[in-house]
């Protein structure tokens, strides 16, 4: 692939798209996804915010994965929350999945998040 071409990214080990956008979408060496609930690929939703943080990235590592990128590719996340006094709890689990030099990132509490999740996270991610 060109520096120009853009490839759209899919993959089944996370949940689709729920309306017209793609799960990720790449240009050469550059990966940005879209915003991924917690969710599983059936669209259920663990309860706890916890759980949720985890499903959210283990989907976006799926979505990193199926391109050929890892977590550790991430430059910047961005962080959606429903409530912003989960930020400890989300933090503790988001620490679970990045290393050293960690990825910038935005942690912002929105009014409500689609099919009522608690957490949303998206990355984008470089391959150097």
């Amino acid at each position: 692939m060109t520096s120009q071409e853009r490839q759209t990214i899919a993959t089944t080990e996370a949940p689709g798209a729920i309306g017209p956008y793609s799960q990720a979408v790449q240009i050469g060496n550059m990966l940005i996804t879209s915003g991924q609930l917690g969710m599983d690929t059936k669209g259920v939703f663990p309860v706890s915010v916890e759980e949720q943080t985890q499903r959210s990235l283990l989907n976006v590592k799926a979505i990193l994965e199926s391109a050929g990128f890892t977590m550790n590719d991430v430059i910047k996340t961005t962080v959606f929350l429903q409530d912003m006094n989960d930020f400890q709890k989300v933090n503790e689990v988001y620490a679970t999945f990045f290393t050293e030099p960690y990825p910038a990132r935005s942690a912002v509490q929105v009014a409500k998040l689609p099919k009522g999740g608690l957490v949303e996270i998206e990355v984008i991610a470089v391959k150097a």
